[in-house]
This record gives structure tokens, C-alpha cells and sequence, in this order.
């Protein structure tokens, strides 16, 4: 007669409980680094007319530039035209830097969410941020425009840091120092440096914080940080142009100040999806509106905490610089996954507060939470990826020219495109390599002995002593007919 005995499950001690957070963020970060890397064949459908202006600065980008003033988002233009020159230009190429800089800004957001929440807190977090709409349009956007969220997302996380063990609160506070500096090249972040600075003089614990670093490291930093400001101001009084790009649009008025913090918004609580915007309406979806609002609410009795008083204190600062520029407003990214944490923190606290002893009413609760958050996703990824090609208000700011021409013209036609246009700026770095001309001279018939197949680019009519052959048509374009191709009416 067998007289053992069943040995006891302590779910505490099976493998996947004790790592269960480690390999839900390895999850996350698989899945994200696949997005990631297929949002260029995902959506949206082609290259922005601000892509192509962003592409045509970092081509142009030399010492010359640099030292004539032209240091607006430095940083990302030399990284978009070492990946052009790597990989040519195409459309990989031109949204590479964004989506490299998109991994690393996923990453920092887990670090901070966690640095600030418990894990199961900010692993769903973060899963709801990185993967929402605003998130991937971001990293798949081949502008600047991410580093409006990075900068401050990198700084907090480093100002988190400075708060941990005395040794190490010196080299986070240089590297503090260090990208604050690297900062002020994006427009706008010299408002975020001295939002940052006087919130620290005016925030009694970080007044502590910074009272307690090592002195003879910070006076050097602070040296060093007010001599780079120093060259810096020199540059700017030299050109004062380049002051206006870092603080304000191009065309800013300040009758229109307040015009454009309600059309930066309404983009983001938008849900008839017509407004006309690079954005897809909604940004932010109702869900995640009632998860940051909670969030927000529940903060109120410890507002003055630090890391409270943050995510409100980031929302009235992208309300004022979306008043120089509407699309600024995409830095509330950041505080709604700040918020976001919050209002799950305070829905899980709830939850098991009303079963303080019951591990089965933990354990079923996680049902219903799971299938709404699956539901956000879901949601929000579908969102994204129908949205951006099939709206067609915002499809239609997208042309996918470029691919139409490597995949239906061929090499050695001279493409004619009006001069003084972005296009004719884009397409220029396209006869760089050699496999096209681009002119904006009509051809005559004297050119037909060298010139023997034309193409000229959108609806520009073209009176040409040549046999239309053919027209190249886009099904994502409003447009369809995107490409007509000549050639010698003796060939």
C-alpha cells in the first residue's frame, strides 16, 4: 500500500511566477522591436510632404551649415543623413532614426514607469503607451518630431536616477547636464529647461536633492553646461533666425496662440475623424482617456509628490508650446502614460482592497482586466495601421512616388519636376545616386538625341515634343495618377 503523500504547489516558487514579470517585458519588448521595424510596410502609406523636408535638411547638413546657424534638431538630422547615405533614399531610410530613437524611447518609458510603479502597474502601462496610435505614428514618422517626447521622457528618467545611491548621484546628474544640452537643439526644450529649472528651485524636495550632490562635480557641471549655453547664445545672435526656429513656427502670430492649442487638442478627443491633421483622430482613445483621467483624480491627495505632480505640471507645459505649434501637442504622450499608470494603480489598489484575504477573487478579477486592456490594444493597433491608409484625410498627406518610381521607371529617365518645390529639392538627392536626372527644364526637340525617356512627377501638365506611353497610378492617393511617362515618338 503506497502511504506518501502529494506534495504542495507553492505557486510562489513555480518558474513562471517568479520571472512572470521578466518575461512579460521580454514579451513586450519582442513584439515592440516587430512593430517597430515593420511600420514602414504597416502604415502610413508613403512619405509626408515633412518627411521630404526633413530628408532635404539632413542631405544638405555639412560644416558649413552647421557653423552658418543651421543647428535646429541637429542631432536627428545627422542621424537621418548617415541612414540615407547607408541605405539610400527610401522610404526605410528616411524613418530609420525615428524608429531607432522609437525602441530607445520605449525602453526609457518602462524604465521610468517602473522606476515609479510597481511592476504589474508598469508593465500594463507601458504596454498601453508603446503600443498605442500616437506612440507608433511617432516612431514611424520620419520628422523630428520624436524627439519632442524623448528629450524630456530621457531627463526625467535621469533626474529618477539622481535620486538613488550617493555614488552614482554625480555621474547621472553630468549626464543629466549633458542632455539637457543636446536638448536645446529641438525647438521648444528651451522652454523645457527652464520649466525644468524653476520647477526644481520651486519643488521642495528636489530643492534637497540638488542641495545634497557632491559639490566640486556639479560646480564643474554647471561650468560646463553655462559655456556651452555661452557658444550657443553666440550662434544665436549671429543668426537670429535659428532663436525663432527653436522658440516659435516660422509663421507664428500670437493672434493665433490660443487658435492653435484648440486645434492641437482637438485632434486628440476628436472621435468624428475629420479634422485636418497629420494626427488621426482620435489620438487618444476613450478608454485611455477614463484610465488618465482616473489616474488623475487619484493623485489629488498627494499632488505635491514629485512624481504626481509631474504628469499635470507636463500637460499645462504642452498646452503652452502647442500655442506656437499645434503639433507639439504630441508630447502629452508622455504624461498619459504617466497618467495612464496611475489610474491602474488605482483600479488593481481597489480590487484587492475589496478582497484583502481571497486569492481566487484576485485571481478572477485579472480575467475582466485582461480582456479590456486586450480590447485597448487590439483596438488601438487597428487604430493605426487601417486608419492612416484608408482615412482620407490623412492618407491623402502621404505619396508613395518615391517607390513608384523605383518600381515602374526606369533607370536613366529624366524626371521633370517644378522648381522651387519640395518635391524638387526631395528628388535632386535622388539623381545623387545616379540612377536618375532630375531637371525642372521643359525638354525641346534639339534634346532628344541625349534625352530619350521623360517623366514628370504628380499633375503638372507637360507640353512635351514627345509620346505619352504611359500612366503610373497609385490606388493610396486621391490622386491616383501620379507618374506620366514620355518617350521618343522615333523609338
Amino acid at each position: 500500500m503506497y502511504t506518501g503523500y502529494v506534495k504542495k504547489i507553492t505557486i510562489s516558487k513555480l518558474f513562471l511566477y517568479k520571472h512572470r514579470f521578466g518575461i512579460g517585458y521580454t514579451l513586450l519588448f519582442l513584439l515592440f522591436c516587430a512593430l517597430l521595424f515593420l511600420i514602414p510596410m504597416l502604415s502610413p502609406a508613403g512619405l509626408s510632404e515633412a518627411e521630404m523636408q526633413s530628408s532635404v535638411v539632413s542631405h544638405s547638413l555639412n560644416i558649413d551649415t552647421i557653423m552658418s546657424g543651421e543647428i535646429v534638431d541637429l542631432p536627428y538630422h545627422f542621424l537621418q543623413k548617415m541612414s540615407i547615405l547607408v541605405f539610400g533614399l527610401n522610404a526605410y531610410a528616411i524613418k530609420l532614426p525615428s524608429i531607432v530613437i522609437g525602441l530607445l524611447l520605449g525602453v526609457l518609458i518602462v524604465l521610468l514607469l517602473n522606476r515609479w510603479f510597481k511592476n504589474n502597474v508598469a508593465i500594463i502601462a507601458s504596454v498601453l503607451t508603446v503600443l498605442s496610435a500616437p506612440f507608433l505614428f511617432l516612431a514611424g514618422n520620419g520628422t523630428p518630431l520624436i524627439m519632442l517626447v524623448f528629450w524630456p521622457t530621457l531627463l526625467l528618467w535621469l533626474g529618477s536616477k539622481i535620486n538613488g545611491k550617493k555614488l552614482s548621484k554625480a555621474f547621472y546628474a553630468f549626464l543629466f547636464a549633458v542632455f539637457l544640452l543636446a536638448s536645446l537643439f529641438t525647438p521648444y526644450m528651451i522652454y523645457f529647461a527652464i520649466f525644468s529649472v524653476l520647477y526644481a528651485v520651486v519643488h521642495p524636495h528636489l530643492r534637497f536633492m540638488i542641495r545634497s550632490l557632491p559639490k566640486i562635480p556639479f560646480i564643474i557641471t554647471t561650468l560646463a553646461v553655462l559655456a556651452v549655453i555661452g557658444v550657443m547664445g553666440y550662434e544665436i545672435i549671429k543668426y537670429p533666425s535659428t532663436l525663432i526656429q527653436l522658440c516659435f513656427m516660422n509663421d507664428f502670430s500670437w493672434v493665433t496662440f490660443f487658435d492653435n492649442i484648440k486645434n492641437a487638442f482637438l485632434v486628440f478627443f476628436s472621435w468624428s475623424g475629420n479634422i485636418d491633421s497629420i494626427f488621426l483622430a482620435p489620438m487618444i482613445g476613450m478608454a485611455s482617456l477614463i484610465l488618465a483621467i482616473t489616474g488623475l483624480i487619484s493623485t489629488a491627495k498627494g499632488f505635491f509628490a514629485s512624481r504626481n505632480s509631474i504628469a499635470s505640471m507636463f500637460i499645462i507645459f504642452t498646452a503652452i508650446i502647442s500655442g506656437f505649434n499645434p503639433d507639439s501637442a504630441v508630447l502629452i504622450v508622455l504624461p498619459f502614460a504617466i497618467l495612464t499608470a496611475h489610474g491602474i494603480r488605482y483600479i488593481l489598489e481597489k480590487w484587492y482592497g475589496l478582497f484583502p484575504e481571497n486569492p481566487y477573487a484576485r485571481i478572477f478579477g485579472l480575467i475582466p482586466i485582461s480582456t479590456f486592456l486586450g480590447i485597448m490594444i487590439i483596438t488601438s493597433l487597428t487604430h493605426y495601421v487601417f486608419g492612416y491608409s484608408y482615412n482620407p484625410i490623412v492618407a491623402n498627406q502621404y505619396q508613395d512616388d518615391l517607390e513608384l518610381i523605383y518600381s515602374e521607371v526606369q533607370r536613366g529617365t529624366t524626371i521633370l519636376i517644378p522648381a522651387g518645390t519640395i518635391s524638387y529639392d526631395f528628388y535632386k538627392i535622388l539623381e545623387e545616386q545616379g540612377d536618375y536626372k532630375v531637371t525642372s527644364n521643359t525638354p525641346s526637340t534639339g534634346d532628344k538625341e541625349e534625352i530619350r525617356h521623360i517623366a514628370t512627377l504628380g499633375l503638372w501638365p507637360a507640353k512635351l515634343p514627345y509620346d505619352l506611353s504611359r500612366i503610373i497610378t497609385s490606388s493610396k492617393s486621391i490622386n491616383s495618377d501620379r507618374i506620366y511617362l514620355y518617350q521618343d515618338n522615333q523609338e
